[in-house]
């Protein structure tokens, strides 16, 4: 995969896109809905989000009926999954989520 470097900077430099990324990153998938609900944005909103996150190539997503589920991507180089590594662990931790809803 040839990630370039200044896309996942750009990637990570909006909050909400890295709160997600935060979220995303358990290595679990994690449907639209919930990260909606966990940062309270709006459903247009998150999707924009997790798509310019697929498109740095840090996410895979797939289609579950109407659902769409994202999942850190396990094609990640070393090098840039370490740089995600180091800016999420200077992150304060998330609340944790009321409920998990999980991909059947």
């Amino acid at each position: 995969m040839d990630l370039q470097i200044d896309d996942l900077l750009t990637a990570l430099s909006e909050p909400t896109r890295l709160r997600a990324l935060q979220v995303v990153w358990d290595g679990d998938e994690h449907c639209v809905c919930e990260l909606m609900d966990r940062l309270d944005v709006t459903q247009s909103r998150m999707s924009r989000h997790m798509a310019r996150l697929k498109a740095a190539g840090l996410l895979t997503d797939r289609r579950d009926a109407q659902w769409v589920r994202y999942r850190r991507n396990p094609e990640l180089p070393s090098e840039c999954e370490a740089i995600v590594n180091a800016v999420l662990a200077a992150l304060p931790p998330l609340a944790p989520a009321p409920c998990q809803k999980k991909a059947a």
